[in-house]
Order: structure tokens, then C-alpha cells, then sequence
């Protein structure tokens, strides 16, 4: 194929400068007289706001842990931070209020560029705050209970398509999840590693991928364009885990794989702790994973995994992800009315809009978090809330969205019954687009990145309480 896309922007990764999701704190303060020096002013806000993503193991490429690491970077690093390149963050600041706003405050950027233009002190090692206590084995969050994924060998080359694979959950008994970390073992090469919880199936077979041929032209491309992933009949292909025999039939796939608990560039975990809410996971449940891999050139074995904490007694809210869990008893929130499979991005459009995307929500619900997912021409995104009596709210106008960094934005919001979501993404099929790796082609809604997506993922809460008194109502 004569198409290479780069997952994560490694190339560029030199100007990076990460940033954890917790909340910045104050900026370190200039009034105390004195130079600005790395232990006493810059290393609390690289605590804050770099180490998560930069320290080994991570995806940061290189470390900011001490001064000697980040000492070559200085100027590299106040370059990032004045352009607000990092730490990565593209949510307008004119729409919406977000819980984990990774951006500066402009005390905290002027106090790097102080520390940089005077010289990159060192200082006194007696002014650094206590090391920041990072989980062990590349963890953002220590899990109470991890799953090992099969080890999975990427090749160099090759187009991979969406694989399923069912694996049963690591719950004896019936359990509240808090909080999902999915830590790839390649993220060079790991496009996207997704999943669901859902009750066992008879038809369900453990430890076999399970994918749809997808017939692609010399290009790469789908021939059946606008198709969606596991729609309609087909070639169903089938392998062992541990195998490298294919085996064909016609028909449909069997497993449905998971689009809502998701490792995508940047978005390592899904934290529901902050808002006292829980995934509730029914004893004897499956994991049904949705994983896709891009080649890079490299052969590797891939070794992910995924982990969880758990709550000890049964929290307030209830997680229900976009599309409601249907499968654990969950009335689904929202109803979806959308055209996104006619996506048809002319070549050298800058400014292609996609088929608006409509949700109605079916019952008073408190939206906390969106997610948009596009490819690499992905140009900006907006939702806008239109209440039953008319009046309109932009939650999150996304005007630069990164494939690189594909953020989920935590919010609070009441959202009353009836209330509709416009979500409307834009496109740029130019040669202006640094990651464009054909202006000259059409471009369809497909799997693969050099194809294109346009997926609004939002999750709400609801009242625990409420929630079980309406599902034994329905029984």
C-alpha cells in the first residue's frame, strides 16, 4: 500500500510537552524576589501538568522529571507553551466550562518563559516540591484489577482491519467500575483499542478474532465506501488467538465488538470517580474488544492491557455511555439521527462540512463528558444543544482538532427531555493539511485513517436509585 500514516506524531514530538488531566494549581509565584529557577517555579507546574505523559514509559518523547532531563528542552518547551501547543488542549474558551481543562493559565506560561529567557536555572534542590508519586508498570491510575490482552504481532506492512475479540471480564460477582485505563503495549502502532461490557451470549466464542473482509483497491481504500464497521454480509474471516490461520465464511460477524470505553492518541483513560458514578458490570459478563492496528514499518508484538478500580459499595450515578447499555438492563438515553455514511470529501476541499449529526434525548440526563473522533483531514467540530423551548447552547466548539490528540472533555450539564444535540464536523482534504496523505482523492467514511470518520461520543449520568427503580419497573 502506498499510503503511511502515522499514528502518533512521534516525528514532531520534539516541541511536546504533555499534560496530565488533573487540574493545574496555582502557578508558581514571581514576587518573592529572585531568579526563577527550575526547583523552586517550573518543576511544580511540569508535576502539574507534563509528567503524566512525560516520564518512561509514556508517550511523551522525552522526560521531565528532573532538571537535568529537562534542561536540554528549555527552549523547545517555552516555545510549546507560548504557542499553546502544549499542553494539548483545542475546546474554545468562549463555550462551556470543562472539569479537566489541561490548558496554562497565563501565570503559569509566563513563569516558564521567565525561567527560560533568564537562563534555565537550576536552583536550590532544598525549593522542589515532594517527586510527584507515579503508579508503577506505566499506570496513570493503579488499578484494583488488570486484564492482560493476548500478545498480538503487528506487521511491517499491511493493511489491518477492525478486529473483534471476546474475552470474559475479570468479575466474580457483580461490580461497580470507577475508573478504565487501557495501556497499550505499541502505541505506535495501536490506531485504537476499544471495548464493552455485555452479557455472555451463547454464540459467543472466547480468544478468536473476528473481522469483516473489507475488499480495498491498491490504494488502501474501501471499495464499498460509507459501509459500517461489522454492517450487512460479507466475508467473515476468523483466527485463534495464537494462530495464523484464517478461516473464511459468508455471512455476518458474530461479536459486536466496543466502541465506549476506548484508548485513542491522548486519551489513555476514563475517569468516573470525580463525579461519584460507576459502570455497573453484572457477574458473569463478557469484554468484547474492538482493536485496530496501523502499521509502521516495524514488526512488533503488541502486549495491552486494561484496568480498573471498583468501588467498595454501590456509588450515587450511574455511567451510561452515548448509546445506552441495553445489555445490562440500561434504558438507552438518546435516539441518533445522522448521515455520516454519505460522508463524500472532494479533493482539495478545505472546508468540507459533514452531514449533520442529530441526537434527542429521551429523558432528563446530565451530560458529562464528549469525545469527538475523526481521521487525520478531521478539521473542527461543534455541538450545539437546542432546548424544547427553543433556546440554543454551543457545549464544545472544537475549531483545531488533532488526530493526535483526541481529548475527552469532562462537563456538567442538566439536559432536559427533548432537548436536541446538533453535532456538526468539518473536514480538510488540502494540501494546507500537514497530515493529509492525498489531496487529490475522494475521501469516504471508512475504518482505516487515511479513510474518515465523524463520531460525537457523549456520556451522561443518571440516578443510580432511579435508574434500578426503573429497571424493575420494565421487568
Amino acid at each position: 500500500m502506498a499510503i503511511k500514516i502515522s499514528v502518533v506524531a512521534f516525528a514532531a514530538g520534539v516541541f511536546l510537552m504533555g499534560a496530565a488531566v488533573r487540574a493545574a494549581g496555582p502557578a508558581a509565584s514571581q514576587e518573592s524576589g529572585g531568579a526563577v529557577t527550575f526547583h523552586k517555579d517550573a518543576l511544580p507546574i511540569f508535576q502539574r501538568n507534563c509528567q503524566s505523559c512525560h516520564r518512561p514509559g509514556q508517550i511523551g518523547p522525552m522526560s521531565l522529571l528532573s532538571y537535568t532531563e529537562v534542561r536540554p528542552w528549555a527552549k523547545a518547551i517555552k516555545a510549546a507553551v507560548v504557542s499553546r501547543t502544549m499542553p494539548p488542549w483545542f475546546a474554545d474558551p468562549q463555550y462551556g466550562h470543562f472539569d479537566n481543562d489541561r490548558s496554562l493559565k497565563q501565570a503559569e506560561i509566563d513563569t516558564i518563559v521567565a525561567w527560560g529567557d533568564s537562563g534555565a536555572a537550576e536552583g536550590d534542590p532544598k525549593d522542589a516540591p515532594a517527586l510527584a508519586q507515579w503508579p508503577a508498570g506505566g499506570w496513570q491510575i493503579q488499578p484494583d484489577v488488570f486484564v492482560d490482552l493476548p500478545p498480538y504481532p503487528v506487521p511491517a506492512r499491511g493493511v489491518k482491519e477492525w478486529e473483534n475479540l471476546a474475552i470474559p471480564a475479570p468479575f466474580k460477582e457483580d461490580t461497580w467500575v470507577t475508573s478504565v485505563e487501557i495501556l497499550p503495549g505499541e502505541p505506535a502502532v495501536v490506531h485504537h483499542l476499544c471495548f464493552d461490557f455485555e452479557k455472555h451470549r451463547p454464540t459467543t466464542v472466547y480468544d478468536m478474532y473476528e473481522w469483516m473482509e473489507v475488499p480495498r483497491d491498491e490504494e488502501g481504500v474501501a471499495r464499498n465506501s460509507g459501509r459500517r464497521l461489522g454492517a450487512g454480509e460479507g466475508t467473515v474471516v476468523t483466527r485463534e488467538v495464537g494462530s495464523t490461520e484464517e478461516k473464511r465464511r459468508q455471512g455476518r460477524t458474530i461479536l459486536r465488538g466496543g466502541t465506549e470505553f476506548c484508548y485513542l492518541p491522548g486519551l489513555p483513560y476514563e475517569d468516573y470517580r470525580p463525579a461519584n458514578a460507576g459502570v455497573f458490570v453484572p457477574a458473569g459478563s463478557d469484554m468484547t474488544v474492538s482493536i485496530h492496528y496501523t502499521a509502521n514499518g516495524l514488526t512488533v508484538i503488541d502486549r495491552s492491557r486494561i484496568g480498573f478500580t471498583v468501588a467498595k459499595a454501590p456509588p450515587p450515578k450511574k455511567f451510561v455511555p452515548q448509546g445506552g447499555a441495553e445489555d445490562q438492563g440500561e434504558a438507552v438515553p438518546v435516539v441518533r439521527k445522522e448521515g455520516i455514511g454519505e460522508l463524500a470529501i472532494p479533493p482539495y476541499e478545505g472546508n468540507y462540512l459533514a452531514p449533520l449529526q442529530e441526537y434527542t434525548v429521551l429523558r432528563d440526563v446530565e451530560l458529562v463528558w464528549v469525545r469527538p473522533h475523526a481521521h487525520v483531514r478531521g478539521k473542527s467540530v461543534q455541538y450545539k444543544l437546542i432546548y424544547p423551548d427553543g433556546r440554543e447552547e454551543i457545549v464544545l466548539s472544537v475549531p483545531r482538532y488533532d488526530f493526535n490528540w483526541q481529548l475527552t472533555y469532562r462537563t456538567s450539564l442538566k439536559i432536559p427531555k427533548g432537548a436536541r444535540m446538533l453535532v456538526q464536523f468539518a473536514y480538510d482534504n488540502s494540501a494546507n493539511n500537514k497530515y493529509n496523505p492525498g489531496p487529490s482523492k475522494w475521501v469516504y467514511r471508512g475504518d482505516q485513517s487515511w479513510e474518515e470518520m465523524g463520531s460525537p461520543y457523549m456520556g451522561f449520568l443518571v440516578d443510580r436509585a432511579a435508574s434500578e427503580k426503573d429497571l424493575a419497573g420494565r421487568r
